[in-house]
């Protein structure tokens, strides 16, 4: 052996990224970045290149939930318990006035924000994260029809039209459901690399443009504040 064991670097750990679920989530919301994300790991296991990609779900505890539309959902682990995240998602609701009168619900995305790299959200999602705090001067997406209620919230920088990503720093917003695909593979490009982000769409059968602008994914027109 060459060198001591001391002397030798320790194998880097997997990239790991929680996803955020409680009672009332879009399952699209979680699902696509969920999908994407393994896709990419088993990527990884296939070309045998020695990186990893872990996902985790985190609940505000440890009890079984019911999706949007009554799916059941259990949490891997409670965001108390999380450890160390590159990366959390929060999807959203159709029940967006009953999530954002849950504080144990903001508090815990305050939690899991504070201790992420990239902090990102899907959907209505992008709500939540307003009323942790985090979008104060910030650009950030929604669904599409609830964008006007976005932009008239006194916490939110500019909220973006027209873009089914938008990145802002280490934050990261996807517009309306099915966008939670492309957050998923966006995260893969920027926790991994490009290339795979590309080749997990290209499995995934999902069309796919890699985020290349500093602020948005896409072009479009600002909300009116």
């Amino acid at each position: 052996m060459n060198g001591t064991a001391g002397e030798q670097a320790a194998a880097p750990g997997p990239v790991r990224v929680g996803i955020l679920i409680y009672a009332g989530c879009d399952l699209l919301d979680l699902g696509g970045p969920y999908e994407a994300l393994l896709t990419a790991d088993r990527l990884l296991q296939r070309a045998e290149r020695g990186e990893r990609i872990e996902v985790v779900t985190l609940g505000v505890g440890t009890a079984p939930l019911r999706a949007y539309g009554g799916l059941g959902l259990v949490p891997h682990l409670p965001a108390d318990d999380a450890g160390h995240l590159d990366a959390v998602v929060v999807p959203g609701t159709v029940e967006v006035a009953v999530a954002l009168d849950a504080p144990a619900l903001i508090a815990t995305v305050e939690q899991l924000a504070a201790r992420a790299r990239l902090v990102t959200s899907v959907c209505t999602g992008s709500f939540l994260l307003a009323a942790a705090g985090l979008l104060e001067g910030r650009r950030a997406t929604t669904h599409h029809e609830d964008l006007p209620a976005l932009a008239a919230r006194g916490d939110v920088g500019t909220a973006v039209a027209g873009a089914r990503v938008v990145v802002d720093g280490e934050l990261m917003t996807a517009g309306g459901l099915s966008c939670g695909l492309d957050l998923g593979l966006d995260l893969v490009a920027h926790l991994v690399d490009e290339a795979l982000a590309t080749a997990t769409a290209a499995q995934l059968a999902h069309p796919y443009t890699p985020a290349t602008a500093p602020v948005t994914k896409l072009g479009g027109q600002e909300a009116d504040r």
